[in-house]
């Protein structure tokens, strides 16, 4: 708490973004205005513009806060910031255009003014941010704006922290001390310091304090749970604490009053209430253009399979979806037909290479030269067109765009946490396809499966859906 480089950081931050919009709103008018010589639509002062913008830019600040712009979580995540910079600057422009129009104020003397100023705002906040982040970065490598942490515990976690913090040049943590950590050799080749009680830390730490303490494990005495707390609170240093049984903190978390009594809710995860219904809507609305779009295409590829190995060009197959439900998956055959809907390891000894069936599990279920596989199926698969049939399951509410990859029942039955997996819809793409698929095993397909799980957002699903585009033209995480 008393560390504030990160209030100073949000601050700058927020001072940043404000002058960033004014100098775009400025800029956008001298080009528009003073340089060209085209008649503009009304006369507006320079005076009076800018002192209406400068009246409505707190309105622009609130809602880039309202969409996270000012918060850890997102700020130190660049691809996600970028996001949600690009719709606030949407929204800002937007918004002033709807209060001139309400109001019958003439702020635009041209309407490229609001167009230059969209594009000029959008680029000065993201290269003041770039900036500020690495003027951030370089005073963190000369020891200024540190936090310095104080971790409680024994376990694996503590384990992880000390190790992901270990360049506090970048991260801008610093582990000064662990209270425990021998059970799991933590003190080898440390650079902090080690106390086998918490007060022997407090004694070697009173000259300059922890600006924050993590406790990864909560003591079976509640008198030395409360001494950690305690201390924390009396010398205002920011606490936090890692739950012993991580599986109950994942996905989405409430925290409310149930009968006067303080509960947290733990759901399976984050993709509940509203969530569900904006990914539905999505889906139908973006899902059902990209079928309109995509319709002409796969009837054409429908006609490329029929000619070169007869019918159906359409390949069915039972797979699992939200709630272990079943459906029927569309794709267009790239097996050959004698080979279609029978299993890799029928389906090798049925053309006598039974020798395949291994290589091509210890591969990650693949082979970059699948026998099986037609050379029109060959070509859908090297840009991912064989799954565009899969647009009629988004439509019809079997499969979201975005999510874990629709497993046939037996895949599932291998894996441990096949509940968490299913309790959100199967995906068109997801995090295992755009992290190169044919690179990865089942085990880890499945931990990316999971972590989409817990962690869903909107924000996520819109990059994923960006990453993929690039990933198809890129060949990357394809099967050819």
């Amino acid at each position: 708490m008393k560390n504030n480089a990160s209030i100073i950081y949000k601050v700058t931050l927020v001072v940043g973004d404000g002058l960033a919009i004014l100098i775009a709103f400025t800029v956008a008018y001298i080009l528009r205005v003073s340089i060209s010589h085209r008649p503009l639509s009304a006369h507006v002062h320079a005076t009076t513009y800018i002192s209406i913008l400068v009246g409505l830019l707190p309105f622009w600040i609130l809602i880039f806060a309202l969409l996270g712009l000012y918060s850890s979580r997102v700020v130190d995540r660049r691809f996600s910031e970028v996001g949600r910079i690009v719709v606030g600057t949407l929204i800002g422009i937007l918004s002033i255009i709807s209060y001139s129009y309400m109001f019958d104020i003439k702020i635009f003397p041209a309407r490229l003014v609001a167009i230059y100023a969209f594009f000029f705002a959008l680029v000065f906040i993201l290269v003041f941010r770039t900036i500020v982040r690495g003027v951030r970065r370089q005073m963190f490598s000369y020891g200024r704006g540190i936090n310095r942490l104080l971790l409680v515990g024994d376990t694996t976690a503590t384990c992880r922290l000390v190790e992901t913090l270990d360049n506090w040049q970048v991260t801008g943590y610093r582990v000064i001390g662990v209270v425990g950590g021998t059970k799991h050799e933590i003190g080898k080749d440390a650079k902090f310091s080690q106390f086998k009680e918490f007060s022997d830390a407090v004694h070697y730490l009173k000259n300059k304090l922890p600006d924050t303490i993590i406790q990864t494990e909560l003591y079976s005495s509640n008198t030395k749970n409360d001494e950690v707390l305690t201390f924390a609170q009396q010398h205002h240093i920011a606490y936090g604490f890692v739950p012993g049984n991580s599986e109950l903190f994942v996905g989405n978390i409430e925290a409310d009053l149930f009968y006067n009594v303080p509960l947290i809710a733990v759901h399976q995860t984050a993709l509940i209430g509203w969530g569900r219904v904006i990914k539905r809507l999505t889906d139908l609305l973006l899902g059902g253009v990209l079928l309109i779009i995509a319709c002409p295409f796969m009837l054409v590829f429908a006609v490329l399979i029929w000619f070169s190995d007869g019918i159906p060009a359409m390949f069915k197959q039972e797979r699992l979806s939200r709630f272990n439900k079943k459906f029927r998956v569309y794709k267009f055959r790239t097996h050959k037909k004698k080979y279609s809907g029978l299993e890799p390891e029928a389906a090798f000894t049925k053309m006598g290479k039974p020798e395949l069936i291994d290589k091509y599990r210890n591969n990650g279920d693949y082979l970059e030269k699948d026998p099986r596989v037609t050379a029109v199926g060959r070509f859908l698969r090297r840009w991912s067109l064989d799954e565009l049939p899969q647009l009629f399951n988004v439509v019809k509410g079997d499969i979201s765009l975005v999510g874990p990859r629709a497993l046939v029942p037996y895949e599932l039955e291998k894996y441990d946490q096949k509940n968490l997996i299913t309790s959100v819809k199967s995906g068109l793409t997801g995090l295992a396809q755009i992290s190169g698929v044919k690179d990865l095993s089942f085990i880890e397909r499945r931990r990316l499966d999971l972590y989409y799980v817990e962690n869903w957002t909107f924000w996520g699903d819109m990059v994923i859906l960006a990453k993929t585009f690039w990933v198809v033209v890129r060949h990357r995480g394809t099967r050819s």
